[in-house]
């Protein structure tokens, strides 16, 4: 911001020289950055162009500017003196003098996310990251394109809370059908991510300290948006039939909530048994509580055909049912959905409002072409086959490479499995070195809340080729060996 005072004794060119100068001194302009040429910056000073002319000559020749042919005047990339320094005195000192400086508590295990460099990269066994070299983009560009051509003025307008009407209906016909969930489009709403879903209920369900059912080992970013509201994070075992209902009954019975990934369980890729999931939900109905059915990775299932959801079996209506497209496209689009019943709608807009007012429409609108023109079905198919591929080499690696060093858990379904090593292994250490490596290993102790948990590593194989992954198990045989 350059301002100029008319009475000050300063002449203007000068004044304009100084607020230039400090601009780069403090930071705020920064090398490289372009600044406004002369005749639009004496427009916006209501100035005439010859204090602007010779305030950036002197800039010119002291330095702090530079003029390129084609590229306007930019902040000199060789600044003198002070300013080669990396540091800004004025933010450095602004934070030292500005007194007590308090920030919310929060809960512990988010700030295990600011030491987690395996969660920093994209490669070999990198968990959640998909094929995105074989997504159709000719097709997806074509129709970006045809819906950049076709815009209207109302495109530009807020759009409706709940998300695209018409990507709203086509997410209720592909569920149904696909996942046997029973939904309206009125009962779906668009997100950003499962992630988001996933906030979004926990305010509409929890107070602070609700109690509430967590798998163990669970996924981790489940649990902070969980804890973020204040929730009592319950554990409650996974064993090869999935969550142990009855062990959750034991420890809380009058829990506010399950969080359940049924269809293909994070990380261990067990599938909930039918008899486990009647008794959740018998649960839930004489509890008085909800459950949250996180459907991730359902697509894929490369012994059997997709296992149908939870939520296709709730008679009573508390399940809340959350989905994204992240991994079966890919995960910049950012966009998810969530499936509420019927009386939580009202409670669901609310707070949607609240938190961004909706969101955004375009890309809502091309993905509900590319799943009504036949495309998405398509993809899943090759996909399917793709990384039953992966996964076969990944195993065939494990079982070559390692033998009965660790044990293989999950391979059945999705885009990870998980194995176990000897507990006299740290698989945070080696999952930090491996990562130096480009070797992007999740450790699997991290899953667990409490007790003694077991060491081990979530492998993802989805963009990882076949031709790589004899490698990357080699480097993961040595790092255990090395240890």
């Amino acid at each position: 911001m350059i301002t100029v005072d008319r009475q000050a004794a300063k002449a203007l060119h000068h004044q304009i020289y100084d607020a230039c100068r400090t601009a780069i001194v403090e930071g705020r302009l920064r090398p490289g950055q372009r600044i406004p040429s002369s005749r639009v910056l004496a427009v916006e000073l209501r100035v005439s162009r010859f204090p602007v002319l010779n305030a950036y000559a002197q800039l010119l020749a002291e330095g702090y500017l530079e003029s390129r042919v084609g590229a306007g005047t930019i902040v000199s990339r060789s600044l003198p003196d002070q300013l080669t320094s990396s540091s800004r005195p004025g933010v450095r000192f602004a934070a030292i003098r500005s007194g007590p400086r308090p920030v919310a508590l929060r809960p512990s295990c988010l700030n295990r996310l600011e030491k987690s460099p395996w969660l920093g990269g994209w490669g070999a066994l990198g968990v959640g990251q998909v094929a995105v070299d074989q997504f159709p983009l000719p097709i997806w560009s074509n129709l970006v394109a045809r819906h950049s051509r076709n815009m209207e003025a109302k495109s530009f307008r807020y759009g409706n809370q709940m998300g695209s009407e018409a990507l709203r209906k086509t997410i209720a016909a592909y569920l149904r059908t696909a996942r046997s969930v029973h939904c309206e489009a009125e009962q779906v709403m668009i997100v950003s991510g499962s992630q988001q879903a996933l906030e979004i209920s926990a305010r509409v369900l929890f107070d602070p300290a609700s109690s509430v059912w967590m798998e163990e080992p669970g996924y981790g970013l489940a649990r902070h948006a969980f804890a973020l509201t204040g929730c009592h994070l319950v554990p409650v075992p996974v064993d090869q039939e999935g969550l142990n209902v009855a062990a959750g009954i034991k420890r809380c019975r009058k829990a506010r909530a399950a969080f359940v990934t049924p269809s293909h369980q994070f990380p261990m890729g067990v599938t909930m048994s039918a008899p486990r999931r009647f008794q959740l939900l018998e649960w839930a109905q004489h509890a008085g509580s909800w459950i949250i059915e996180d459907d991730y990775d359902s697509e894929y299932r490369y012994e059997s055909l997709p296992i149908a959801c939870l939520q296709g079996l709730d008679a009573s209506a508390r399940v809340i049912y959350i989905g994204t497209f992240s991994k079966v496209l890919f995960p910049s689009l950012r966009l998810g959905y969530v499936v509420m019943p019927s009386d939580l709608i009202g409670r669901f807009q609310a707070i949607r409002r609240a938190m961004d007012i909706g969101p955004p429409s375009f890309f809502q609108e091309v993905l509900a072409d590319f799943i009504e023109e036949g495309h998405f079905a398509r993809h899943i198919r090759r996909m399917r086959v793709l990384y039953r591929e992966r996964r076969t080499a990944l195993v065939d690696s494990i079982s070559k490479e390692l033998g009965s060093m660790v044990e293989v858990l999950g391979d059945e379904a999705g885009m990870h499995l998980a194995v176990n090593v000897p507990s006299r292994c740290s698989d945070l250490e080696i999952a930090e070195r491996a990562a130096r490596q480009n070797l992007w290993l999740w450790p699997l102790s991290p899953s667990y809340m409490a007790g003694l948990p077991r060491s081990g590593f979530i492998l993802g194989f989805g963009s990882t080729a076949v031709t790589e992954i004899p490698r990357a198990v080699r480097q993961l045989r040595n790092l255990l060996v090395a240890k």
